[in-house]
């Protein structure tokens, strides 16, 4: 059987024009704002990438990446109440990375009054690919797939894609009900709802929030209102289609939320009290202010955002009794520098049982730092020969996509930048992923051919600090849903809001 199917050029306009209706009357899209306009309100939107067929991933594959996100869950709550562990991760990294010291600077500050908040919320996301030889797809009969899931990254800040990834799922199963993926002839198509996960990403991620919020309890100061979740985000977001259905989620689950640029706004509209709530006070809710029972940290993931009043906004918040999404050390645990040393022998036995750690370990590839160990001594020789380089990608601690190098460039790439800052990247083992065939419609137009995928599965966590021999309890433990991005094979990096992949579904056989 052929896949994905064949469709005349007819069917085929047919099908684009269905799915870019979809897409804007659900709102799966990107927003951009018009430059020199003589409004600054004015702006426009594009649909965001999109796969028109789903993809096809092993459903083994796909379950095992659900069973393994509690666990994952549980690894980064609990590293992220270990102090001395993430210092010892990070140690190389705050004398080169002026994101990671204004962190560290900021928590050091909070420190020594205190944290006043015991409670925190993680809204994570593990991403995989899977690792293993070219195969024809569909299998035949009998045929296994020899492939394992190995870890790309995690994520525990500000984790994008949710609402995206729960649009495009939903898209793809519209368009299997209407049988816009029969071809019209007598063979049968794959593309079946049993074979298209449901997707819940809105429902669980507001969910989480809302947990928070009414764990945080009725307000404490007597000028509040109410209480409030409190989404702190970029100016100028062009991402907003992904940000507001969780707002507006939360609103209709009767949690109040509001949201606030970082960090000029935050810094006008927000009140530390002497007894440490957060108020949030707006012009337009008039002589009305409200309490902020979760913070919702959506900005302050680039260095950029933390100048004079980027700390002091990120302090105000740190500082508060507000439930903090996610926790400053959790934020720090999202590092790539933290992943790397999670490989090192002993380390997921810290936090984990043998069990766990066994199965958490079976994701991993090799990650090297550039400090004086063996190890680095390693990352060296690997990185500084253009045929070794071949194997492996070089990554900073930023978030967002666009800030890698991979292969061959690598090479020349550190011998551009002083030797002193070479341990600000970690060396990762690149994941060799099969392809398949499908058909992506992205801001670049439309294109064929071979594609690799990327799964990601959210995990939502609520704990609270615990003692000494108990780091933590654990409040709430959840899987949510998922995120599928795909790219075209020859493309190295997968941000689909900066045009490298696409949302996705995955067909799984």
């Amino acid at each position: 059987m052929e896949y994905p199917p064949q469709f005349s050029e007819e069917r085929g306009l047919a099908l684009i024009a269905d799915i870019v209706d979809w897409q804007i009357n659900h709102g799966s899209l990107l927003k951009q704002i018009i430059p020199h306009s003589s409004t600054s309100s004015s702006s426009q939107c594009s649909p965001v990438g999109v796969s028109v067929f789903p993809t096809l991933f092993p459903r083994a594959q796909f379950d095992h990446a659900r069973e393994l996100q509690p666990i994952y869950n549980e690894l980064y709550c609990a590293m992220a109440e270990d102090e001395q562990w993430i210092f010892e991760a990070i140690r190389d990294l705050l004398p080169v990375d002026p994101l990671a010291a204004a962190l560290w600077g900021i928590h050091k500050e909070v420190k020594q009054v205190g944290y006043a908040q015991k409670i925190s919320v993680g809204i994570f996301r593990s991403d995989y690919m899977l690792e293993g030889p070219e195969a024809e797809f569909p299998l035949r009969s009998g045929q296994t797939l020899n492939v394992a899931l190995k870890q790309v990254e995690f994520n525990t800040f500000s984790c994008a894609g949710g609402t995206h990834a729960n649009k495009t799922g939903a898209m793809h199963r519209y368009l299997a009900r209407t049988s816009a993926y029969e071809t019209g002839s007598d063979s049968t198509t794959p593309i079946s709802l049993e074979a298209l996960p449901r997707n819940d990403n809105i429902t669980s991620l507001s969910g989480c929030l809302a947990a928070a919020h009414q764990a945080y309890g009725r307000q404490r100061n007597r000028a509040a209102a109410d209480t409030a979740v409190l989404f702190v985000v970029q100016p100028n977001n062009f991402n907003i289609a992904d940000e507001r259905p969780l707002e507006y989620a939360l609103w209709d689950q009767d949690v109040p939320a509001y949201r606030v640029d970082y960090p000029d706004d935050f810094l006008q509209y927000t009140t530390l009290t002497e007894s440490r709530e957060l108020l949030f006070h707006p012009p337009w809710l008039g002589s009305k202010c409200v309490e902020v029972s979760v913070a919702y940290m959506r900005a302050g993931y680039e260095a950029y955002e933390y100048d004079s009043i980027g700390q002091e906004a990120r302090l105000r918040i740190e500082l508060s009794l507000a439930i903090k999404c996610p926790s400053l050390l959790a934020h720090i645990c999202t590092f790539k520098k933290v992943q790397c040393a999670l490989t090192a022998p002993g380390a997921l036995e810290h936090f984990l049982s043998p069990e766990k750690a066994a199965m958490i370990r079976s994701t991993f590839v090799s990650m090297y730092s550039f400090d004086d160990s063996d190890i680095g001594s390693r990352a060296r020789h690997l990185a500084t020969d253009q045929k070794l380089a071949r194997n492996y990608i070089l990554k900073p601690s930023l978030e967002g996509g666009g800030h890698n190098t991979f292969g061959e460039d690598i090479p020349d790439f550190l011998a551009s930048i002083p030797e002193s800052q070479w341990s600000a990247y970690i060396l990762m083992e690149r994941i060799r992923s099969p392809s398949v065939t499908n058909v992506l419609l992205s801001p670049s137009g439309l294109d064929s051919g071979g594609v690799v995928s990327e799964l990601g599965v959210f995990g939502t966590c609520l704990w609270r600090k615990g003692t000494d021999d108990r780091p933590y309890d654990m409040l709430q433990n959840f899987v949510g849903g998922w995120s599928f991005k795909t790219k075209h094979e020859d493309v190295d990096e997968m941000s689909v809001v900066k045009g490298y992949g696409c949302f996705d579904t995955p067909l799984l056989f």
